[in-house]
């Protein structure tokens, strides 16, 4: 059987997950972590072959930076990362950090069961890609400004994301005024707030 790692701080998810996985009968769950900080440490601990991970953990630690650091590390291992909120940046970062498959916590537990097989006979689980309804229709905005659109909303001035993405000052603002011209917006602020407000971004994770 495949031993599973589970890394999430809602009990009640554990506890359904545990179950829907044990009863297949192809899965034994060899351990529950509330966070993301010490899944490094309970793969070398517990050597699962599969690690089903949640973006957002207790203490505010990251999944997506785990999975992406344990990629590193522990290349044959096999993970899922998932989530209860309808973010639009997680799954194509998840397939960023090189996890197997991204799933919504709001599909069923047949569903994850799924996921879970297709992942350890090697193959890769992504949903399709998200649209944002816009006051203006809808935004086809560039995986670039997605990126910078991520940073906007976490409060960083346009300095500050040309140095986090390594591109100049100019380029930034070239992608808001893109960004701003494709949903309609007139300020980048209201943009950020928008994208906040509705859920389509948290800027905490």
């Amino acid at each position: 059987m495949y031993r599973v790692l589970i890394v999430d701080d809602h009990e009640s998810m554990c506890d359904s997950l545990t179950y829907a996985l044990t009863e297949t009968g192809d899965f034994t769950i060899v351990g529950k972590l509330p966070t993301a900080a010490y899944t490094e440490a309970y793969c070398e601990k517990l050597q699962p072959d599969l690690v089903l991970m949640d973006v957002c953990t207790e203490g505010g630690a990251s999944g997506l930076v785990a999975a992406k650091e344990l990629r590193t590390k522990f290349p044959d291992i096999k993970i899922i990362v998932m989530s209860g909120f309808d973010e639009i940046t997680y799954a194509p970062r998840a397939k960023e950090a090189g996890a197997h498959a991204f799933v919504f916590k709001s599909r069923s537990l047949d569903y994850f069961t799924e996921v879970a097989r297709s992942v350890m006979q090697g193959e890769t689980c992504y949903p399709e890609s998200k649209t944002i309804p816009m006051p203006m229709g809808e935004a086809p905005l560039t995986e670039r400004e997605m990126e910078v659109l991520r940073l906007m909303c976490k409060h960083l001035t346009s300095r500050e994301i040309a140095e986090e993405l390594f591109i100049s000052e100019n380029t930034v603002k070239y992608h808001k005024s893109n960004m701003l011209a494709k949903t309609g917006f007139s300020k980048a602020v209201d943009l950020a707030f928008y994208m906040i407000s509705n859920g389509w971004i948290n800027p905490l994770y």
